[in-house]
């Protein structure tokens, strides 16, 4: 059954071949797909991994910044947090200076699965280099956007 449409199907080709967020969204979700199968036998996905790695730091951050830091909403970062915090990966407390805050602490079970997690993560993260013209170069492109 075809469809009649006043829209142009050429625009669609033109969005199709040369939208600049669709292509993002889909090499985000293959570069995503990788690592999850990655990190899969660690129980972590690649979200999780990133929150994570956020939080090593030498002082525990304050929500924040860590949501600032990974381009995420307060509300999501929340949520995404819950099951780490479950496996006892990260701690959630009051930031003793303001009450309203709240810190986010590694925990040293969440340390130990990020020294199992870093080895895997550099390697797919090698495989994935050698298959770009110009990793550095997309990096920085990257950073220019974001």
């Amino acid at each position: 059954m075809s469809k009649v449409s006043d829209f142009p199907y050429e625009s669609t080709l033109e969005v199709r071949d040369t939208c600049m967020c669709l292509h993002l969204q889909r090499a985000a979700r293959a570069v995503a797909r990788r690592f999850d199968e990655a990190f899969r036998p660690l129980g972590l996905t690649n979200g999780q991994f990133s929150i994570l790695m956020s939080l090593n730091r030498p002082e525990a951050p304050v929500m924040g910044d860590v949501a600032r830091l990974l381009a995420l909403d307060r509300t999501t970062l929340t949520a995404n947090l819950k099951p780490l915090e479950r496996r006892g990966l990260v701690e959630i407390r009051p930031d003793a200076d303001d009450r309203r805050s709240r810190r986010l602490k590694l925990t040293k079970d969440g340390e130990q699965l990020l020294l199992q997690a870093h080895p895997i993560w550099r390697d797919t993260h090698a495989d994935l280099d050698s298959q770009i013209d110009d990793p550095q170069r997309l990096r920085d492109d990257l950073l220019k956007l974001a």
